[in-house]
């Protein structure tokens, strides 16, 4: 096989409009708008049905709302006691939505929708520039309509921004090469640079992982010397270091007395959480994750007792890795079972081959090739976050496979295109014949997870074995009528079960710290959480639980403290959820698990010997995971780590509450008065 005449120009860069050219098809354009319209009414219809959905992230966003430097900072509470364990920018965004039009579920979740409409939009700029309007469309499509595109553009992850980050930073590095040898080239890719540096501070050095398919793609496509690509990059590591360094420079040399504690932190630094916990110990199991992705305290591996829902063995599916946790034990075949195979992973086989086809035949194109290049960039974005997802042994969830889908998307357009074009060869049908059939025989077996639609197996794989035996026919593909007709089969085979999933995914309500896409879509745990109107969703909820629900008696006691907290409670799930009913700020003692330590006992003490903090609520716990009646207890999700649950600061301080105040009981939950010693 071998590039044919009818590919892109491969050393001069395409027009620089982004939605079309005069020259172009006239369909090419209102395609275009159709398909973003339909993802945004796809990210954006009954939005608000996932009410706060992940509370966690909420609580930060409404007490961004009420203190600039809760906002700042990125804090659970409006005084500021202690972070969340990201970095804030996905909340500053959430947040300045809350101030402008009111603190609700919508304002928080629109601009996370918005944000997927961006990185579609995004995903057809850079491909078309490089491989035609053809391989845009599908590349973008192939984006908006994956499950876990779905999921968390329609939540209140950091992930929405993260792969906004990634993907707005992939298409300045085309325009980086496009413009290679000039100022422009290296501004370009210096703007690459800064909003690398903006996605860490959204989830810290996850958005490294997209850095080496950037510069790969720099340094052999761009159309320059070699000491000036070199010198070009230098520049954009730069930027990468100053656009995410100034705020970690911020955060530690502001005074920590004055600040919130750093979440998730071992010493209340910004730099440590980053290196650590959210850094190398999800890759080796330690800094507070767990190895094996992050076993539940109880021997409860990644759901509850019994594995998978459905009778699916823990950790694993079909023929997974078991027992390992959330994420299941490190594994090559990690992403090919349970869960993960229903979030992002319909297509990954299907994009390893066309990545080694294409490259095979493209190996005799010019250096400078684009519809290579682009194949290399969404082939190393590919394979880069494949590779550390199956081997890392601290705390991973199905959903972060979202950073994986555009490259995913990329590769099987780029490759799906690169050997369309060369139809005419018996070697180049055979492959994509494979590819099609292979991925509808693939997405029949995900579906052996689902419990709807039993028929879409069927027809998934009958669509695929006609697509195929169409692709091997060279007189199925010469004339227009046929290649339609082939096209519109292969496609029902290699994406109809993951766009029904798609959609299925959209309109069901997800909440809580653990939620998953596709067949499989549920966490192990029963439903919680609650709508911004303080009622529990209707069926067809996802995800893990949230904290216990505030009931109206302690609300309006919560609402009437009058003190610069209302309560404090142990964990930040319960925290949330209870502050978000109130109104009111809540202290989470000891972060997200209770295991943090802040505030100690003898800050505690001081708030209240001035008066700052009246209620304790008894309970909460641990990743909020409450028992019947509102007694807190049980699992962390996913992150309870050495620190332990119950034990640190919160301990004392829960032992010293309940043996120096007076307790109550309130809608059914117990409340010690902190303004009331016993005798």
């Amino acid at each position: 096989m071998s590039t044919v005449a009818d590919a892109p120009a491969s050393t001069t860069p395409a027009e620089p409009p982004v939605v079309g050219t005069p020259t172009e098809p006239r369909w090419v354009r209102p395609t275009f708008w159709v398909l973003l319209a339909a993802t945004a009414v796809t990210y954006l219809w009954n939005l608000g049905a996932s009410g706060y959905a992940n509370s966690f992230y909420a609580a930060a966003v409404q007490a961004g709302t009420q203190s600039w430097k809760a906002w700042l900072f990125g804090a659970l509470d409006a005084p500021g006691l202690i972070t969340v364990d990201k970095p804030p920018a996905s909340m500053w965004v959430m947040a300045l939505s809350g101030r402008i039009f009111g603190f609700s579920s919508w304002s928080m979740l629109v601009p996370q929708a918005l944000m997927g409409v961006a990185s579609v939009a995004l995903v057809y700029a850079l491909c078309r520039r490089w491989s035609g309007p053809r391989t845009a469309l599908a590349a973008a499509a192939l984006l908006a309509f994956m499950p876990v595109a779905a999921l968390m553009f329609k939540f209140n992850n950091p992930d929405a921004m993260l792969v906004l980050c990634m993907v707005a930073a992939a298409y300045v590095t085309v325009r980086a090469v496009d413009a290679a040898g000039t100022r422009a080239g290296t501004w370009w890719l210096v703007a690459a640079g800064a909003l690398v540096g903006l996605g860490f501070l959204t989830k810290q050095l996850q958005v490294m992982l997209v850095v080496p398919g950037l510069a790969l793609v720099y340094a052999v496509v761009a159309p320059t010397t070699l000491r000036r690509r070199i010198g070009d990059l230098l520049a954009a590591g730069v930027a990468i270091v100053v656009s995410a360094g100034w705020y970690v420079a911020l955060v530690e040399l502001w005074p920590a007395s004055d600040r919130p504690y750093i979440g998730g932190s071992t010493d209340n630094s910004l730099l440590e959480l980053a290196l650590g916990y959210n850094g190398l110990g999800r890759i080796t199991g330690q800094e507070g994750n767990r190895p094996g992705g992050g076993m539940m305290p109880g021997g409860m591996p990644g759901g509850m007792p019994g594995g998978m829902p459905g009778g699916m063995p823990p950790g694993g599916g079909f023929g997974g890795a078991g027992g390992g946790g959330f994420g299941g034990s490190p594994s090559p075949w990690r992403l090919l079972t349970a869960e993960f195979a229903g979030n992002a992973s319909w297509l990954l086989p299907a994009g390893i081959v066309l990545l080694v086809a294409g490259l095979w035949s493209t190996r005799r194109a010019p250096r400078t090739d684009r519809p290579r290049g682009l194949l290399l960039l969404g082939g190393a974005w590919m394979v880069v976050h494949a590779v550390v997802f199956s081997a890392m042994s601290g705390t991973i969830h199905d959903y972060y496979t979202v950073a994986l889908a555009p490259g995913v998307a990329i590769t099987a357009a780029a490759g799906a295109s690169i050997l369309w074009r060369a139809r005419a060869q018996v070697a180049a049908r055979i492959v994509l014949a494979v590819v099609v059939v292979g991925t509808a025989g693939w997405s029949a077996v995900v579906l052996t997870q689902a419990t709807s639609m039993p028929w879409l197996r069927w027809v998934v794989v009958a669509a695929g074995v006609l697509g195929a035996v169409g692709l091997l026919l060279p007189r199925a593909t010469s004339r227009r009528a046929g290649a339609v007709v082939v096209t519109v089969l292969a496609l029902v085979g290699t994406v109809g079960a993951s766009t029904a999933y798609a959609a299925v995914t959209a309109v069901t309500p997800h909440q809580g710290p653990i939620v998953s896409a596709g067949p499989n879509s549920g966490s192990g745990f029963p439903g919680g959480g609650m709508r911004r109107d303080g009622a529990r969703p209707a069926g067809g909820m996802r995800g893990g639980p949230e904290g216990e629900q505030a009931s109206p008696q302690l609300v309006a006691l919560l609402q009437g403290a009058g003190t610069r907290w209302a309560a404090a409670t142990t964990g930040a799930m319960s925290q949330a959820t209870i502050q978000l009913s109130a109104g009111v700020p809540v202290m989470a003692l000891g972060g997200f698990t209770g295991s943090d330590p802040a505030p100690t006992l003898a800050q505690f003490q001081e708030y209240v010997a001035t008066g700052q903090v009246r209620y304790y609520l008894a309970g909460g716990g641990p990743g909020a995971f409450p028992t019947p009646g509102g007694a807190g207890s049980g699992a962390t999700a996913g992150r309870a780590g050495d620190r332990g649950a119950g034990r640190g600061t919160s301990g004392e301080i829960a032992t010293w509450v309940t043996t120096h105040f007076t307790k109550t009981d309130v809608g059914g939950r117990t409340v010690y008065d902190l303004s009331r010693p016993l005798a």
